[in-house]
């Protein structure tokens, strides 16, 4: 029996090499988008991504090729590498071992998980109405302004354009929506987004040092360890014949692996299920690498295993490596002729989404941050309009080594978050069903988001007085 053939030519442009041509423009711009921003004073100072710039860029570049007749950029597989690699980064994200370098409070996790949870329903409340609102008056005309796009404004500002794209493609599929987004309507929330985190916390952070609120935390000593901390960490060495990153990658794709099947499952049981299997890679992917972490952590105690395998510096390379990519393929995978309908929804969800996450976060810091309420906001604010990393880019600007509980408060709040934003994840397929549903679920957004209001101004509602003090100020006793 003969085999056929195939060789490595131009002719095989598509099976060989249009992934990797696909994968070095992502870098190749990544990396120029880093020199743009390290050379102009403007992008630096503003604190924009390089990934950002290196996305608009590779955009412009692809806009001005169409007018030759040549497109350099394949926009299925930059959505593709969008979705896969948020999905990635939470995956490593969740694998870290979550080592708080301070001594936290408990009520103060929950509030965070709350503060998150409460934001997003605020997004959603804002946006859907705005869009529901846009639609009774555009609907008798010639451009329809479908009533769910407005939806997606927490998905882009909350969790980036991996689930903004997921769910504008889903919405687009939805005949009920009459919305033509094709993923570029979400891809173009999110990339706002990441400038709305930038030079609004950068703002913020001149404003109140002008004030005299606000000054950098210096200390005299580096930021301890997460790997430090722990005396029965025994890491494995370089010199094994399996590299560190390897297991570490290993890992994550384990934990994508185990999410993978579970979508399978999901996606033959019921129409329902099948609905909310695949725009919720990330989620499931979380889930995964917290199974695999308690596993782990498991064999560790009954000395089944004697190695810590599992590196949080390694994985948040991973997870930053992920997030880095997802930013330059989502921007890239913007199609103009998408948006542009889409225009004034776009401008008005952008405009009213950071007005309310800004007054929300910033009333809730001093609410119940007091005492780090400043490096609280920026952490919160940056995290709830870009990523965690432009959250963490703006908390390292005013606290370098980390002294506040902020860094560790989010790590320990991951879990109430989660909890606190599944209503919001369960009710987007619904509420795309029909405007009834729409309408429905908008109002389920705002009572919910009372309902975790009310829980974070307990103490100035209920005068209630609490045994632990959770409101007492944090206080930086490092000299």
């Amino acid at each position: 029996m003969q085999l056929s053939s195939w060789d490595f030519t131009l002719q095989n442009y598509d099976a060989v090499w249009g992934f990797m041509v696909q994968l070095g423009l992502l870098l190749l711009f990544l990396m120029l988008g880093n020199i743009l921003r390290r050379k102009i004073p403007l992008f630096r100072n503003c604190l924009i991504p390089s990934a950002l710039l290196g996305g608009t860029m590779l955009l412009l570049l692809n806009v001005v090729c169409k007018q030759f007749g040549f497109t350099p950029v394949d926009k299925r597989l930059m959505q593709v590498i969008t979705y896969h690699c948020l999905a990635i980064g939470f995956a490593a994200m969740s694998l870290k071992t979550e080592r708080s370098a301070h001594k936290t409070n408990r009520a103060q996790v929950v509030e965070f998980g709350a503060l998150q949870g409460g934001t997003y329903m605020l997004q959603a409340f804002v946006g859907l109405g705005i869009t529901l609102l846009l639609f009774l008056l555009t609907r008798h005309g010639s451009q329809i302004i479908s009533y769910i796009c407005g939806l997606i404004l927490p998905l882009a500002f909350g969790q980036g354009p991996g689930n903004a794209l997921s769910w504008d493609i889903n919405f687009t599929n939805t005949p009920a929506t009459q919305f033509a987004g094709n993923g570029s309507f979400g891809l173009s929330l999110a990339s706002i987004g990441f400038v709305v985190a930038s030079v609004f916390g950068v703002f913020y952070i001149n404003l109140h040092k002008k004030r005299g609120a606000l000054s950098v935390r210096h200390s005299a000593t580096p930021a301890p360890s997460n790997e430090q901390a722990d005396p029965n960490n025994v890491e494995l060495p370089d010199n094994e014949s399996v590299d560190k990153f390897t297991l570490q990658v290993g890992f994550v794709a384990l934990a994508y692996a185990i999410s993978f099947g579970f979508m399978c499952l999901l996606g033959v049981l019921s129409d329902f299920t099948n609905s909310i299997a695949w725009g919720f890679n990330f989620l499931w992917a979380s889930l995964a690498a917290m199974l695999i972490k308690v596993v782990v952590k498991y064999l560790r105690k009954t000395q089944l295993m004697h190695r810590d395998y599992i590196n949080n510096y390694q994985m948040d390379r991973i997870s930053g490596f992920s997030f880095d990519l997802m930013i330059v393929a989502g921007v890239a995978a913007i199609e103009i002729n998408d948006i542009k309908n889409y225009v004034l929804p776009i401008v008005i969800l952008c405009l009213m989404g950071t007005i309310v996450t800004y007054a929300y976060v910033r009333l809730v810091a001093k609410e119940c941050f007091k005492g780090f309420e400043h490096e609280f906001f920026l952490m919160c604010f940056g995290t709830l309009t870009g990523t965690a990393s432009n959250g963490m880019i703006l908390l390292k600007e005013v606290d370098p080594n980390l002294r506040t509980p902020t860094s560790s408060l989010y790590i320990l709040s991951n879990f109430p978050a989660m909890v606190m934003i599944a209503p919001l994840l369960l009710f987007l397929s619904f509420a795309s069903q029909s405007l009834t549903n729409a309408v429905i679920a908008c109002a389920i957004f705002f009572v919910l988001w009372l309902v975790y209001t009310l829980f974070l101004f307990r103490r100035r509602v209920f005068k209630k007085h609490y045994k632990d003090k959770p409101n007492t100020p944090w206080e930086d006793t490092e000299q």
